[in-house]
């Protein structure tokens, strides 16, 4: 097994461990599910900061300049990522997008170090539509940064990809909800 492999292996137990429940959810469609993934309970504890950075750094193409996406779900993932990224000589910049625009002070959607032209990748950390995703790409490119790469730690729905392939965009998940065992709510 490579050592990404042997990082992705542990992410997988941690989020099995500290994130996925088992039972009846209703989803933010509304939808009901017999599983829910809590992925901030693995993004924010110290144990797994790492390999959840690692995992995703592995995806990150090297003329990435930012990552971020929209807060919350994307705070961690791009904070983190982006501080243990520093720690091995690669820079990124991290920033969140504000779920409506700020009226005061600077203004706009973009809270922190994104500038126009950056290269960006935009984050979350789990998936299941899509949709938030999608918000922060548009804010990214109307503030005037390049998105090329949308990611996830966990993909739940299945559909991202074609999603973002409808906007000529990438995307990649870490893990997948048929990695954690469930089948994909398809778009739930």
């Amino acid at each position: 097994m490579s050592p990404l492999d042997v990082t992705q292996e542990a992410l997988k137990a941690h989020l099995m461990e500290y994130s996925v429940k088992t039972g009846d959810f209703v989803l933010k469609s509304g939808k009901r599910s017999t599983w829910f993934i809590d992925s901030k309970q693995t993004a924010c504890r110290p144990e797994a900061m790492e390999l959840m950075a690692t995992a995703l750094l592995a995806l990150v193409p090297d003329e990435a300049t930012a990552i971020g996406g929209l807060t919350m779900g994307a705070d961690p993932v791009a904070f983190i990522t982006a501080g243990i990224a520093a720690t091995r000589g690669r820079h990124l910049k991290a920033f969140s997008v504000r779920k409506e625009e700020k009226d005061h002070g600077a203004g706009g959607r973009i809270a922190g170090a994104l500038l126009p032209g950056d290269k960006v990748v935009v984050t979350e950390d789990t998936v299941t539509r899509g949709t938030s995703l999608l918000e922060a790409v548009h804010a990214v490119q109307a503030f005037g940064a390049e998105v090329i790469l949308l990611t996830a730690i966990v993909d739940r729905g299945g559909t991202c990809e074609a999603m973002a392939a409808a906007e000529g965009l990438p995307f990649k998940a870490v893990l997948t909800a048929p990695d954690l065992g469930f089948p994909f709510e398809g778009g739930a």
